[in-house]
């Protein structure tokens, strides 16, 4: 991984001193720290250190032009609700460590043309997708459960919801400034570095699980194309970052849920058990055994199925089905999401998902 070099000018020596040792003991391998109270001796760094970021206290006059041009520069400024200062983005000195850190990784981001190769050997990510053919069964309630579930067996877990208009907030919460809306405008943009982007912008719920803030509009993820959802989905399947990556999706028999499908280790099809919803999860399978056997994929091998909300007085499990059976839940009545997200993770439910595979993408 690459190691940027980082300038920090401020009159309070005192806060940078306190900033610079905390940076070298959470961020030693990814930080080169330089601190400074004269902007002369500052600037002189820039070009002789060649730094990467340039972060100067809101209170000392820059002049733009005697910044390198390969170096990304912003202020350092005491409010967090002052997004540019002097056309120039902004960090607010007063937050929490990592979060500065991560708008440090933005900002290098926005600047830096370098390509980032966060790749580890031995990478062994799973995919888990889970999805519905009919709505309103709790799919998505089954996979934060399941991002909790194996988050607590010691995984290093990563939630993303691309739902069209499903949402991370309904199930995790956590420190950030950038949602999902910034990825998808890195991925538009076609920057080399986006593992970069992915960094700065995840957040992380207290039970452990890492998360993006959905998009503030829903119309955000329409701009999404199925090439724009696979390099995603490379990424973090290349960089290894983490050990497994839960996908919660709508199903569409569309290029691009297939092919998210098809690069799964595993695929969750949730029902209820109902009539309709048993009968639309048939009509599927029959497709998606077409779409294999033309392709010569491997896709029913992957599927489970998984009854939510289940009902014996409403619902029927579909017996003659060639698909793995996950297990069962039943409604709970009255409770909260989070209590129910607190059940359904408690359950030995998830535990059958690696049995088989590890399968190639």
């Amino acid at each position: 991984m690459i190691k940027i070099k980082l300038a920090m000018l401020d009159n309070d020596a005192v806060y940078v001193e306190k900033l610079m040792a905390a940076f070298s003991i959470k961020y030693p391998d990814e930080l080169e720290v330089y601190s400074f109270t004269d902007k002369g001796s500052a600037i002189q760094s820039l070009k002789d250190s060649r730094i990467d970021v340039f972060v100067s206290s809101g209170d000392i006059d820059i002049d733009i032009e005697e910044i390198p041009a390969r170096c990304a520069f912003a202020y350092f400024t005491e409010s967090n609700n002052i997004d540019t200062l002097n056309g120039q983005r902004t960090v607010c000195k007063y937050q929490k460590v990592d979060l500065i850190y991560k708008e440090i990784l933005s900002i290098f981001f926005e600047k830096s043309a370098i390509s980032i190769d966060l790749k580890n050997s031995g990478n062994n990510t799973l995919l888990n997708t889970f999805t519905s053919c009919a709505g309103g069964v709790g799919s998505s309630s089954l996979a934060a459960a399941c991002a909790v579930y194996f988050s607590r067996m010691g995984e290093k877990v990563l939630y993303l919801n691309f739902e069209m208009a499903g949402t991370s907030a309904s199930f995790f919460s956590g420190e950030g400034m950038s949602d999902m809306g910034d990825i998808i405008y890195a991925l538009k943009s076609k920057k080399s570095n986006l593992a970069l982007k992915l960094e700065s912008a995840v957040r992380q719920d207290q039970s452990g699980v890492y998360f993006y803030e959905s998009c503030k509009l829903v119309l955000d993820v329409l701009e999404m194309t199925k090439e724009d959802m696979e390099r995603l989905i490379r990424e973090f399947l290349i960089s290894g970052t983490y050990q497994r990556i839960i996908l919660d999706i709508d199903f569409k028999m569309d290029d691009l849920t297939i092919s998210l499908m098809n690069q799964s280790n595993s695929v969750v099809l949730v029902s209820d058990g109902s009539e309709i919803s048993n009968t639309k999860t048939r009509r599927v399978l029959e497709s998606l055994d077409i779409i294999e056997r033309l392709n010569d994929w491997r896709l029913i091998s992957r599927l489970h199925i998984c009854y939510n909300k289940f009902s014996s007085k409403t619902g029927k499990e579909m017996h003659d089905l060639n698909i793995k059976l996950l297990g069962g839940v039943p409604r709970y009545e009255g409770a909260a999401t989070d209590q129910i997200i607190e059940r359904l993770a408690a359950m030995e439910l998830f535990k059958g998902m690696d049995e088989e595979y590890k399968c190639g993408v």
